[in-house]
């Protein structure tokens, strides 16, 4: 594309398009961009009567343009954009109407020059006769002239006395002779260098032959290795010493190739016979023993727990040195509590002997020691499990700006998670993790060195030989991937790519690195980034972002209209991101005074990522675990103890206040495992201005499926979606519609197009009828409940995304659920879907997680007060209510998220009760018709003193949601009030299960398929039902329920949202209206089988 045009805007984003024509505001105004979702066509934006109309320029076989315009109009074709835009002046060609005011491009700021501390080492160039991109005739003999006497210049200038004479002749005569015939080789299309080739043989005459007489023993050697291994991951499976007409130079990389491997292959196995490598179950962990205390009846006792991970054994002893002879094995330790309340508290349930569930409760001497003996107690478990493959893997993702200087002797404090912030325990320390993701920027070192360093500090620190998944280098940002060698046949699809955000998106000194693969059944995405400089850069940064979202290469290819936010089950993103804490110069020594206190809060308020991150502009739905570490940017080197915030500089001092420059976030798919153990910086690594950052990862995994049921016989299962509505910030004027992509489907599944109807200004809603049936290719639930749909709204016209999300299948396990999420366009909001989800399986057992093994306890009777991103916030719950909230996509940080980006009307997941450990695994197969909508969760919060009783219903309203209820709420999504239709005042009936009625962004026009429901038999959707105890099982209809403290034998309520009761609300407390009359006998029937599960089901 011609860039001089003005109304050429290249790669801009289809919303920046709209947003600069909204900003022309004439009709007749337009621009050409690129095309989105065909390479090498461009999209012609026209804006009219305040609506944007896109136009795709589609090049022919021959390259030549034409418009896709209306239907009856002549296609016309054209040489190049500006005869096309020229002849669509005129009227009548079948656009909405004329070209008029072509729009300007904006003039980017990050088109300026910005200046680096040290220029990074270009790469080397061949100076040599080919750098003339054309060569004149008859300049040809002055230019070879030119050559020869400029080179043998330059010889006669340099010591020649280490150089044999018959040697120094061969150069010269090639100098004199030979370059200029190989410089008409080159100019003639033949870059073998004929002459080069000959010196080198004769200067390597020797050499050469020593190479061919030392290969064939050193190959032999190599094999012996290969053979023991077993790896067949040989450089060389054939001879390589026969031709001698080589170059020597590439002989010599084969050699030094062939020295490497052996070198790697006989550490490993000399390692290995000596126990030092053999990965999970042969890394030796030691016994750890912790000191705790146990209280009964008001008197604390010391005790101490034994941990054998190796043995597989719990000791429970009175003192330190006390017998062994009382302890648990490994399948006998059913579940770890937690205490939220206090954080050093831990419940264990063990099984004895005469199969009675024991629960017995410790305090140990601090939090951290809780999380090392939960992660010896997770190790134990994974270690001696029977299941082949791992449910649960951890992370360590580190970050480093290296600051172009060498790496230090010792490391090891970088890796085993130590320094400031949220560290892990010293008890962990032997602890292996799963895969190490280190990313470096300003890295000095080559990818050899740096691999072999990383490599021999794990080495040292867990006694095992990592293999290398991958490293990709951009200039001096690299990042690798390590992984345990027994993952080795676990991992597939690798991919690595780079992008560039420098100097006019052309110089690699800043930019990013990433790396993709699958573990089994779960992608994996990592990116390392370096983003612009200077505290005034931030908006430079923040396109940094959105380009390398955009143009970063990773991941499955069928997912080419999701970017990198969405095409993996779980995204890392580290690097020196380079947001500082915008605050003026002037509060430079005050800002040193907080952070010497530890008082971080203040200057986290000013931190420019998260404020970026609030506004929606970067990094939309990333986490972040909250950050209780000093700033790890600018340091004088070779100390800690003070930042070197000046800098002088030619045009004046410059300030670099001290900043959170180095960052790790992650986003994952809704309803997966993930939950921080670490996040933190080092103290002693400090031959960089920058501090190296370390987080720590526990990761939920899909391990592969293989069906045990008759594929022939299983019964056939489905996923249903309806009632899909979705609300695009647009002003375009097209028609829209979906397509379903997921791994569990045979292929694509694209719906009819939408119904448009107006929204508010700036937006659109588009209906997409009633429902859309997709096929899996498995319906067993251990297979289907861990699978995602990912969902992109296009538009007809230009086959562009207009917004991508994710719904998790998981979230209708027991029931029909509705969901709402957020869509997203490179890294931008785009608007919302809202629907229903319904899933049909066949019957199957699911297994019990790893990641569910430890449980958090959530016994605070008052909800706390969490910030935005707290783990409290997903549901206000009663004492002794245990959930997994990393399971359910929230982690227990404070104030870092504040959109997850979705939510679901979904039932709290079925957990045992305190005590009870579930050891046999569930066996289900629904149909989810069966069960009912339930409240989202999340609603209202609720007194300590206040029951889930209808006798207490005129202390509240739960009906309506105010604006004030939304702002609360910001990690909910709650689907808007016409989704979920109630009738007032029907108390006593229980949820019907009946599908959604059609949505209301429909045409009125448009007649219903079915009369409206009487108000009287709509269900009662956000009202909890009451369930009769089994002690209540002869009670009438009539009959009010006991309160909830007297009703014996039924486990106690969960507290939910008070019921708005309406009229009956100003009723005295012991008093209720009695049952309706009308209410249908089968509900009943249906209703009393509730009690069984042990709980209410909304």
């Amino acid at each position: 594309m011609p860039s001089y045009q003005p109304w050429c805007h290249g790669n801009i984003t289809r919303s920046k398009a709209e947003d600069l024509l909204s900003k022309a505001a004439r009709d007749g105004s337009f621009l050409i961009r690129d095309s989105e979702s065909i390479q090498g066509a461009y999209a012609l934006c026209v804006l009219y009567q305040n609506c944007v109309y896109t136009y795709r320029i589609l090049p022919n076989e021959d390259k030549k343009l034409s418009v896709q315009a209306s239907d009856g109009v002549p296609i016309r074709f054209f040489s190049m954009l500006p005869e096309l835009v020229e002849a669509y002046y005129s009227t009548n060609m079948g656009l909405v109407t004329h070209l008029q005011y072509p729009v300007q491009r904006e003039e980017e700021s990050e088109e300026e020059p910005e200046a680096f501390n040290l220029p990074p080492q270009l790469p080397p160039r061949n100076f040599a006769a080919n750098d003339v991109k054309e060569y004149d005739p008859k300049s040809s003999e002055q230019a070879c002239k030119s050559l020869t006497d400029t080179y043998l210049m330059r010889l006669q200038h340099m010591d020649l006395s280490s150089v044999p004479e018959e040697h120094l002749l061969a150069i010269q005569e090639y100098f004199r002779t030979s370059i200029c015939s190989d410089a008409e080789q080159v100019q003639n299309g033949y870059p073998t260098l004929p002459g080069l080739k000959k010196l080198t043989m004769a200067i390597c005459k020797n050499l050469n032959s020593e190479i061919t007489r030392i290969l064939p023993a050193l190959e032999i050697f190599h094999r012996v290795f290969e053979q023991q291994l077993s790896l067949g991951t040989g450089y060389y499976p054939r001879q390589m010493s026969g031709d001698s007409g080589q170059f020597v130079s590439f002989r010599l990389e084969q050699l030094t190739k062939l020295l490497y491997s052996i070198e790697d292959k006989a550490k490993s196995t000399v390692s290995e016979s000596v126990g030092h490598d053999g990965g999970h179950r042969k890394s030796l962990i030691p016994t750890v023993t912790f000191e705790v205390k146990q209280e009964s009846l008001g008197i604390s006792t010391k005790m101490f727990l034994k941990v054998d991970v190796e043995s597989g054994k719990l000791y429970f002893k009175k003192s330190k040195d006390g017998p062994e002879d009382k302890y648990f094995v490994h399948n006998k330790i059913l579940q770890l509590v937690k205490s939220q309340k206090m954080h050093a508290k831990l419940a264990i349930s063990v099984e004895t002997e005469k199969e009675k569930i024991l629960r017995k409760e410790f305090v140990f001497e601090n939090a951290k020691k809780r999380e090392g003996f939960c992660q010896l107690l997770q190790q134990m478990k994974n270690k001696h499990s029977e299941k082949t493959e791992p449910d649960m893997i951890t992370v360590f993702v580190g970050t480093w700006n290296m600051g172009n200087a060498g790496c230090p002797h010792n490391i090891n404090s970088w890796f085993q998670c130590k320094g400031q912030g949220k560290t892990q325990d010293d008890t962990a320390d032997q602890i292996p993790h799963d895969f190490y993701v280190i990313g470096t920027q300003e890295d000095p070192l080559g990818e050899r060195e740096w691999s072999d360093t990383v490599k021999g500090v794990l080495r040292n620190i867990t006694n095992i030989s990592f293999k290398q998944v991958a490293i990709h280098t951009l200039w001096n940002i690299r990042i690798i991937v390590l992984a345990k060698p027994e993952h080795e046949n676990r991992i597939s699809h690798v991919f690595s790519d780079s992008v560039k955000t420098g100097i006019a998106n052309t110089l690699g000194n800043k930019g990013a690195v990433g790396v993709s693969f699958m573990f089994n059944r779960t992608s994996f995405g990592f990116v390392n980034s370096h983003l612009t400089s200077g505290s005034e850069k931030k908006i430079r940064r923040n396109q940094n972002y959105i380009n390398i979202l955009r143009f970063l290469n990773l991941g499955d290819k069928k997912l080419n209209p999701f970017d990198i936010t969405h095409q993996f089950t779980h995204l890392f993103w580290l690097g020196d991101l380079n947001y500082r804490v915008e605050l003026p110069s002037t509060e430079a020594e005050y800002m040193v005074t907080k952070i010497k206190q530890q008082q971080y809060q203040e200057l986290l308020s000013k931190d420019q990522l998260s404020m970026e991150r609030n506004d929606g502009k970067v990094f939309l739905h990333f986490a972040e675990e909250e950050i209780t570490f000093a700033p790890t940017y600018r340091f004088e080197r070779d100390t800690r103890e003070k930042y070197a915030y000046t800098k002088a500089k030619a045009t004046g001092t410059k300030y670099n206040l001290p900043s959170w420059c180095d960052r790790v976030l992650r986003k994952s798919y809704p309803l997966v495992h993930v939950g921080c153990q670490a996040y933190g910086c080092t103290n002693d690594i400090m031959t960089s201005d920058h501090s190296p950052v370390f987080a720590s990862f526990q990761v939920g995994v899909a391990s592969q499926f293989v069906s045990k049921q008759d594929l022939n016989s299983a019964t056939q299962g489905g996923i249903q979606i309806m009632n899909s509505v979705a609300t695009l910030l647009t002003k375009s004027k097209t028609k829209f519609f979906i397509e379903y992509h997921s791994s569990c489907l045979e292929k694509t599944v694209k719906t009819s197009e939408g119904e448009n109807t107006e929204h508010s200004e700036g937006s659109i809603k588009v209906w997409f009828g009633n429902q859309v049936q997709l096929t899996p290719i498995i319906c067993d639930p251990e297979y289907l409940l861990d699978q995602h749909i990912l969902i992109c709204v296009k538009s007809t016209d230009s086959d562009e995304s207009y917004g991508e999300g994710c719904v998790a299948l998981r979230a209708a396990q027991f029931c029909y659920t509705e969901f709402q999420i957020t869509l997203t366009h490179h890294g931008e909001k785009t608007g919302t879907l809202t629907g229903g989800i319904q899933l049909h399986t066949s019957e199957g057992k699911t297994t019990e997680k790893l990641y569910d093994f430890i449980k958090v306890e959530k016994d605070d009777t008052v909800a706390p007060k969490g910030k935005g991103g707290d783990s409290n916030k997903c549901s206000v719950t009663q004492a002794h209510d245990i959930s997994n909230p990393n399971y359910m996509g929230v982690s227990f940080q404070k104030g870092n998220v504040i959109d997850k980006g979705w939510s679901y009307s979904m039932p709290p997941k079925n957990n045992p009760v305190t005590g009870q450990g579930s050891k046999e695994p569930r066996k289900v197969g629904h149909d989810a018709s069966t069960c009912s909508i339930t409240n989202p969760t999340g609603e209202g919060e609720q007194k300590s003193e206040m029951f889930d009783n209808p006798l207490y219903g005129s202390m509240g309203k739960s009906h309506s949601r105010g604006k004030d209820q939304d702002h609360q709420q910001k990690d909910q999504l709650i689907p808007a009030d016409p989704f979920f239709k109630q009738a007032d005042g029907d108390l006593d009936r229980p949820p019907l299960p009946t599908p959604r009625n059609r949505s209301f962004t429909c045409s009125e026009t448009k007649p219903q398929p079915q009369p409206p429901t009487p108000l009287t038999l709509l269900p009662s959707v956000y009202k909890k039902p009451v369930v009769p105890s089994r002690s209540e099982g002869g009670m009438g209809p009539n009959r009010p329920p006991l309160p909830s403290k007297s009703r014996p034998g039924v486990p106690e309520p969960q507290i939910t949202k008070p019921r708005d009761y309406r009229e009956s609300s100003e009723l005295q407390s012991k008093l209720r209206p009695p049952a309706r009359p009308a209410q249908p006998q089968q509900q009943k029937d249906m209703y009393a089988e509730v009690p069984k599960l042990g709980r209410s089901v909304k």
